[in-house]
């Protein structure tokens, strides 16, 4: 018992510090100056239905990624010389998919026998698998109880866009970038500090160019 104590926290920890690697599809179109002295900037203001805190607090993790790079939000529109705009959707994707069912698995199915060779051993073993007498270890049996169900399910993919452009005083796009990511992760906001983070990986980056991005969701 204190073994199998020990292995059950040993397989907790690794649970624990487990991570998911997020992969998005970023697109970058920019005309970014050589030298820009002044990167002040101001947010545009969102239509009335947009402005949330969810908004704005995606917001907040824009301005983190652009402070990385010099810019400075200013107080005032009339003080900024250039205007950061972000739009973003999360679209669910359900499909139906067929799943292999074990209706003796999913009832539980728990067997207490005699095993090697009339040595008593109780135990619990999985439904399709028996046990060798001689060498206590299991085989698949797939006629065992039956051949297997299937059932169907319905799978969610949630699609994830966002979109980040600067623009100078007078208008003029300098910076457009695109990110599109599929998973399915339900939870939009622990998945939107990674989209902000592959917007700006390599900024400005390529003209035009198309390039996935990694990154590890912890």
């Amino acid at each position: 018992m204190k073994s199998f104590a020990i292995l059950v926290a040993a397989a907790s920890l690794l649970l624990g510090g487990c991570a998911t690697t997020i992969r998005s599809d970023v697109t970058v179109f920019h005309q970014w100056p050589a030298e820009l002295q002044d990167k002040s900037y101001v947010f545009g203001t969102p239509a009335p239905s947009e402005d949330t805190l969810e908004y704005r607090s995606y917001q907040g993790l824009v301005a983190n990624e652009l402070s990385k790079f010099g810019f400075t939000q200013a107080g005032a529109p009339e003080q900024a010389k250039l205007r950061v705009d972000m739009a973003f959707s999360t679209i669910d994707r359900p499909t139906r998919v067929l799943q292999a069912y074990d209706p003796f698995w999913a009832g539980g199915g728990p067997y207490w026998g005699m095993y090697g060779g009339g040595w008593p051993h109780r135990g619990f073993y999985p439904s399709r698998y028996r046990y060798r007498y001689w060498a206590f270890r299991p085989y698949y049996d797939p006629w065992m109880y039956g051949p297997t169900e299937y059932r169907e399910v319905i799978r969610h993919n949630y699609e994830r866009k966002l979109n980040v452009s600067i623009a100078d005083n007078t208008g003029k796009k300098l910076y457009d970038v695109t990110v599109q990511n599929t998973s399915r992760r339900q939870s939009t906001p622990s998945v939107m500090p990674l989209l902000v983070q592959s917007a700006f990986t390599g900024f400005p980056g390529e003209n035009g160019k198309a390039k996935q991005v990694d990154l590890e969701l912890q």
